[in-house]
């Protein structure tokens, strides 16, 4: 079972609190939960890939999430690796950065 996500709540829960709901409860709450249609593992990689090709902030906190549901840091290479042609060398190598970083290597 995977740990209840409370960051909508306590970065937006005073401020948008519809927001920190459907980011609690909905996207990681119900969506991520949906552990028969996708691993955590899974739903993981996905998200990280999408988050790479579109170099925002939450890929970092994605790819511990990532490392945390069982991704390797042979198969996050990879995934950085494979992107790279497709969503830009440039964000791939910030991407790599992290995953270093991230996986103590």
């Amino acid at each position: 079972m995977a740990k209840k996500q409370t960051a909508g709540h306590e970065n937006f829960g005073d401020f948008a609190p519809k927001f920190a709901e459907l980011n609690d409860d909905v996207l990681f709450g119900q969506v991520w939960s949906r552990e028969d249609k996708l691993s955590p593992k899974q739903r993981s990689l996905i998200t990280v890939a999408s988050l790479l090709t579109q170099g925002v902030p939450q890929l970092r906190p994605h790819m511990q999430i990532a490392k945390n549901n069982g991704v390797t840091k042979d198969e996050m290479v990879e995934l950085i690796t494979q992107l790279a042609f497709y969503a830009g060398w440039p964000k791939a190598w910030t991407a790599m950065t992290m995953a270093k970083e991230i996986y103590g290597e």
